[in-house]
């Protein structure tokens, strides 16, 4: 990724992404990109007001979750799914690179190609915590 955010960047969008309704407008955003405040509340007819889901909207913005074009009248909005990736990147490339040698391992061993694989590192050793 191009940008690396901070600590209070990922705390906005785990905050964000720990409510339900906001889970559900990003759904209603990834379902119809460029829809308007009107089609996000219509998902919600009788469930949450305008001035609710127009709350939740400003906290997906803000946490970089939503990105929003005013076009006249309308405020247009999209499903920026980039803080997502954030949080996958950090947690997951080093398990990713893993199993992507293993699946390759795996691939040419079916093949029948010989298969030399890397050393493996050595596990490092575990701090006791005495407490």
């Amino acid at each position: 990724m191009s940008q690396v955010p901070n600590s209070d960047a990922l705390d906005a969008v785990f905050f964000a992404l720990a409510s339900e309704p906001r889970r559900r407008i990003l759904d209603v955003l990834k379902q119809a990109p460029g829809c308007n405040v009107n089609r996000v509340c219509e998902a919600f007819d009788g469930e949450l007001g305008r001035f609710a889901v127009m709350k939740h909207l400003a906290t997906l913005e803000a946490a970089g979750l939503l990105i929003a074009e005013r076009r006249g009248r309308d405020k247009l909005m999209w499903f920026n799914p980039t803080p997502i990736q954030w949080i996958h990147e950090r947690w997951t490339s080093e398990f990713s690179a893993y199993w992507a040698a293993r699946m390759t391992r795996l691939k040419y061993g079916a093949d029948g190609a010989d298969v030399t694989p890397f050393p493996q590192p050595k596990p490092k050793p575990r701090r006791r915590h005495l407490g």
